[in-house]
């Protein structure tokens, strides 16, 4: 691997080497003249695009990123994808398959051609730091740095503006989410450890991503964190976001979200009947939801049963001591 990566640093020195001579050839009054050597001026981001080639389908586009760029195990990206770890290793082979058989290049597609790589490029950062969300606070700066450069590359586009948006409002309360190694629930936590400034920053990006037409599926999540921080959050509004968004991203994640904010806003019976729709039993937030849902029906029972399956599931120590005490607070 790295004799390899070697030699295709070698040959693009001397293929801009060349071209640069050439030029100056054809152009003598070039040699004045500044040439930019490369489209993304961040190195990482022009890797991320180049791996996402529209040729693959988009969840091995982006599973295949993560795992050669993203620094992220087979493990973790089946569970960010929500499926066994055997078929995402499959999916990987045959997608590196396709690769050879096909003989797609490893190269950067030009200028006019990033934004067909666009979507799998976004769900790459943003899966980096949802890794990193969970208590890796290295993947998460460097998906918000990727996010930032991302945004500057294409300034006119309103999910990237979105995407970062939602990671700065996000990781602005990084400090308060953990407490005595578990994890800490929005409304308890102290907003004093929240950085406000990030928080302003993450909102002024929003501004742009909406004046830019933004509705795509990254600025109605950035617009549901930020209306999130309000006190008091307004529930049926945010019930009313995360339905939009599941309409448009069709994704049960999202309608487990929606689900969460209709019990917030009073209907706890109408969210319990749409989580029981949900097909996600390999996903430990269904579980814990449905475990609080039970609990406030004095459905005790199944409320223990519900949280004694999101135990089997999680991944994160953090989390398992808060499910750990939600399960214990159960009355006998």
């Amino acid at each position: 691997m790295t004799t390899a990566r070697n030699r295709a640093i070698d040959r693009i020195r001397r293929d801009r080497t060349l071209a640069a001579k050439t030029r100056l050839l054809e152009v003598p009054e070039a040699v004045e003249e500044e040439m930019d050597e490369t489209t993304i001026p961040d190195e990482r981001l022009e890797l991320v695009f180049t791996c996402c080639h529209p040729a693959l389908e988009l969840d091995a586009q982006v599973a295949l990123t993560l795992r050669t760029l993203g620094g992220l195990s087979i493990e973790e990206i089946a569970r960010a994808f929500l499926v066994p770890q055997a078929t995402m290793n499959k999916r990987l082979v045959r997608a590196k398959r396709k690769i050879k058989a096909a003989g797609i290049p490893f190269r950067l597609p030009p200028a006019h051609l990033l934004p067909d790589r666009l979507a799998a490029v976004l769900a790459v950062v943003y899966l980096i730091f949802n890794e990193g969300y969970g208590g890796r606070g290295d993947l998460a700066a460097e998906a918000i740095r990727l996010g930032g450069a991302l945004a500057e590359l294409m300034p006119d586009e309103p999910e990237a503006h979105g995407l970062l948006a939602l990671m700065l409002v996000n990781d602005a309360r990084r400090d308060a989410r953990f407490a005595d190694g578990t994890v800490v629930l929005l409304p308890d936590q102290d907003r004093s450890l929240w950085d406000f400034d990030q928080i302003a920053e993450g909102r002024a990006v929003l501004d742009r991503a909406l004046a830019l037409g933004g509705r795509g599926p990254y600025v109605l999540q950035a617009a549901i964190a930020s209306l999130h921080l309000d006190e008091p959050q307004d529930w049926p509004q945010l019930a009313a976001l995360y339905g939009e968004l599941a309409r448009v991203t069709s994704s049960p994640v999202v309608a487990l979200n929606q689900a969460a904010a209709m019990a917030e806003a009073g209907d706890v019976e109408g969210a319990l009947a749409l989580v029981e729709r949900l097909e996600l039993d390999r996903y430990h937030y269904l579980h814990s939801t449905r475990a609080e849902l039970l609990r406030r029906l004095d459905r005790v029972d199944d409320a223990r049963a519900a949280y004694d399956r999101a135990l089997d599931l999680v991944h994160s120590d953090a989390e398992r001591r808060f499910l750990e005490q939600r399960l214990a607070q159960l009355p006998d």
